[in-house]
């Protein structure tokens, strides 16, 4: 199940001080997503549930949609 307003976001669009919307492992399979800043890219390429980045927290999770600023 993927949240609302979740798109597909390429993986080189996602470079560090990315405003972003996540899903953390705890909160996969609900609506919850929490914002951050991207400091660093996990995966490699483009994946189907969405590409998991660790934020600027520490907090690490699969990407939901780019926040504008």
């Amino acid at each position: 199940m993927k949240p609302p307003g979740w798109r597909a976001v390429p993986h080189r669009a996602l470079v560090p001080g990315t405003p972003v919307r996540v899903t953390l492992k705890q909160d996969q399979g609900t609506d919850v997503t929490q914002e951050g800043i991207v400091a660093e890219r996990l995966t490699r390429g483009d994946h189907p549930r969405g590409v998991k980045v660790r934020l600027e927290d520490g907090r690490v999770g699969r990407v939901v949609c780019v926040v504008k600023p």
